[in-house]
């Protein structure tokens, strides 16, 4: 098994206003911590060019699996709302335990903010 992946963020600003940027992270090491790979991920953001400066500065702190390869995509069209406890990355964890593999997209998100979005699932233009 590759130690190295292709693995996509999904950095979402706002799900009621399905604001999201995928960025994708090549030669990630799934046997990283879930805690150190967000770390790697808030650092590059940070000073990646092209990116709007409020996904920069955005306090992320939860990472969910969204899609993985050869796997159904979900029509949630920022993420799914379901399978939470199996699908929430848990920080102490390796990418690799917790199910990431090649080609994985997850999404960063606040939890705070799913946790808001979740209770009252609308969206608005």
């Amino acid at each position: 098994m590759a130690a190295e992946a292709v693995v996509t963020v999904r950095l979402v600003r706002s799900f009621e206003h399905r604001n999201f940027k995928p960025v994708v992270f090549r030669g990630v090491n799934l046997d990283q911590t879930v805690l150190d790979f967000m770390q790697f991920v808030r650092d590059d953001i940070a000073t990646r060019p092209g990116l709007p400066p409020p996904f920069k500065k955005y306090s992320y702190d939860t990472m969910k699996i969204t899609h993985q390869a050869h796997g159904a995509k979900t029509n949630e069209l920022v993420m799914s709302l379901e399978d939470d406890e199996t699908l929430i990355l848990q920080n102490d964890q390796s990418l690799r335990a917790a199910g990431v593999v090649n080609e994985t997209e997850v999404a960063f998100f606040r939890s705070e903010d799913y946790g808001l979005y979740k209770a009252n699932p609308k969206t608005s233009w």
